[in-house]
């Protein structure tokens, strides 16, 4: 077998195929069967090349000419060009080139012709760039990576790949495999449906064809979602209040519903809504752009949720301070938490209303048009009004940090109503492992905007639900739960319960670090030793470090979290233990919805990525 003679990572010059032309290129691999090289232009097409096809980069010199360059696409608005450029292929000259064309020149672009006759050029479909993207804690990180390609074994020759857009340059292969001109007929169909769509909604539905299985069991399992959650809920609270929270005195006797409505509780929500948006409004924290959208556009967030936290906390302490009486939540907690459905639904309907007045790339890609489904899984993709993002405020402050509220509500009730001098061992867990949870929420809040619930779904009912009342008033299970049913724990005990919390913690927080490490900065020396699979968008999925050992580590980590918060809470009742397996149920689910889209937007790159990484959620799990 001849010897290679270009490195991986090595920057050369490549020929054009059909063409006398060459471009600068990258080496990406080498197949030593097939004696081809698979290069990457400039533009992000990726070729593979016959070594003599190759030259290095010192058998060329410099021209001094403007016209001739060195890039494999036409730059626009360039001085001395008349009109735009119809092609983004690199072969194409410059105009100024074409008018000085000598006869030489001429035989042999005839010779060209002949040339392209013998190459078969399989494009890939046009795909639109990063709109869909994982979830933060255990809410599509769809991809276990997801860094642009840059090679790291020859750092001083690496160049930046151009973008023109918001869409990432077809792909073309000399060689074409048949898994590709499989996906190529599945992708000319979707064309087709496309093709029949206005003109205005077509780039929409190039990244969410009309003809995919709706989630959630379609508008039936929207339906019956949006009418069950209230009920679970309150079942739930009603558990908790009772002597024996078991199974067999389910279902528990709710409470009458004129006795939950309470306009005082009412007010006092929508106060602590409105005192959060004016905190998120406050000109402090640093203002970052998200992922690009469909249309290319990068919209800014401003980073202030942990100061909010603390500003939050600042002025919960000063009340407590001068008198105020925090077991007025605890006694009223059904009232509040109907206040918050009531907020919702109210919320919902807004963004319904305003969302018909939406199209295009403003559409979340999860919508259907259906008016019940919409409704329910969000029919805008990004809510504002002026600066202020409704979907991106709702996901981290009133609820999570309401959350951490309830939970100090809750220690003291206990205080008082089992007459302690101290919360016990067990609410002191609670609180700090769920504390500790926000807190890292907040702090890495940057994280959030590459989740699934940001870039793939709508702001609808779902989201609402989920942030206001769900969160809130559900992820606080234990700590209602200690308050009527007190436990003993031991010290020992405790601190298995703390070690097996540290180390869930460790491997949610060391994974999604490394995720988001390696989506900022790819090319990071620090990331140099992670191994990775290149895929057609011009992106790579990690297939090492901790993204190596399971699909979702981070989801891994989340689960294990889930069961140190429960443990402290006995095994007198499975009440307590609800989260852990609502919790295992939801990341199964998001698993398959991560699944489902990776290997959408990924096709042969994501399928190699599943042997090297066979394992889902748990190590054995396929």
């Amino acid at each position: 077998m001849p010897s290679r003679k270009f490195a991986d990572g090595e920057v050369v010059r490549g020929r054009w195929p059909g063409s006398s032309l060459y471009y600068e290129v990258e080496i990406l691999s080498y197949d030593g069967k097939s004696q081809l090289y698979t290069v990457k232009y400039k533009d992000g097409t990726e070729l593979e090349l016959k070594e003599n096809d190759i030259k290095p980069l010192t058998s060329f010199k410099q021209r001094k000419s403007s016209s001739a360059s060195s890039s494999p696409s036409r730059r626009r608005g360039s001085r001395g060009s008349r009109s735009r450029s119809r092609s983004r292929s690199p072969g194409r000259p410059p105009k100024g080139s074409q008018r000085s064309t000598s006869a030489s020149h001429q035989a042999d672009m005839k010779g060209m012709r002949r040339e392209i006759l013998e190459v078969k050029l399989t494009p890939l479909v046009l795909k639109p760039f990063g709109n869909s993207i994982s979830t933060y804690n255990g809410g599509p990180e769809p991809e276990p990576g997801d860094g642009k390609d840059t090679s790291h074994r020859r750092p001083q020759e690496r160049f930046t790949m151009s973008q023109e857009g918001s869409y990432v340059s077809a792909q073309y292969n000399l060689h074409p495999r048949r898994e590709e001109i499989k996906f190529n007929e599945v992708d000319s169909k979707e064309e087709k449906l496309i093709a029949k769509e206005p003109d205005s909604l077509r780039m929409f539905h190039v990244a969410t064809p009309q003809g995919r299985e709706l989630e959630f069991g379609g508008i039936p399992g929207a339906l019956l979602i949006m009418l069950g959650l209230p009920v679970v809920v309150f079942l739930l609270l009603s558990l908790c209040r009772q002597d024996d929270p078991s199974l067999l005195s389910f279902p528990p006797p709710l409470p009458a519903l004129r006795d939950l409505w309470e306009p005082r509780a009412s007010g006092l929500y929508f106060l602590w809504f409105s005192v959060q948006v004016l905190f998120s409004l406050l000109p402090i924290g640093k203002v970052v752009e998200g992922l690009p959208l469909v249309d290319g556009r990068r919209l800014k967030y401003r980073l202030n949720g942990f100061y909010a936290f603390v500003l939050t906390c600042a002025v919960l302490g000063m009340a407590l301070l001068w008198g105020l009486e925090l077991h007025y939540l605890y006694e009223h907690f059904f009232q509040l938490a109907l206040a918050a459905m009531v907020f919702t639904a109210v919320l919902s309907v807004y963004l319904y209303v305003r969302a018909r007045k939406v199209h295009g790339a403003e559409l979340s890609p999860a919508s259907c048009g259906n008016v019940i489904y919409d409704f329910f899984i969000g029919r805008e993709l990004n809510p504002r009004i002026g600066s202020f993002d409704l979907k991106y405020f709702c996901e981290l402050r009133p609820g999570l940090i309401g959350w951490v509220v309830i939970n100090l509500v809750m220690l003291l009730a206990e205080m008082k109503v089992q007459n302690r001098a101290a919360p016990s061992l067990a609410m002191v867990l609670v609180n700090s492992f769920q504390l500790l949870y926000v807190v890292d929420a907040l702090w890495n809040e940057e994280a959030l905007l590459t989740t699934m619930d940001i870039t793939h779904d709508g702001f609808g009912f779902m989201l609402t639900f989920g942030d206001l009342v769900w969160v809130p008033f559900t992820y606080s299970l234990q700590a209602f739960y200690l308050v009527h049913h007190p436990h003993e724990l031991s010290w020992p005990l405790a601190a298995l319960i703390i070690a097996l919390k540290l180390c869930g913690y460790i491997i949610f927080r060391c994974a999604n670090s490394q995720k988001n490490a390696f989506r900022k900065n790819p090319s990071d020396p620090k990331l140099a030793h992670l191994k990775t699979i290149h895929t057609s968008t011009g992106k790579n999925l990690l297939v090492s470090g901790w993204w190596g050992f399971v699909r979702h580590p981070n989801y891994l980590g989340d689960l294990i979290m889930a069961l140190a918060w429960s443990l402290p809470c006995g095994f007198k009742h499975t009440l307590p233990y609800f989260y852990v397996v609502y919790f295992a149920a939801l990341l199964v689910h998001r698993e398959a919805r991560d699944e489902q889209q990776c290997r959408r937007k990924y096709g042969l790159a994501w399928e190699r990525y599943c042997q090297r990484v066979p394992y889902r959620l748990l190590p054995g799990l396929y």
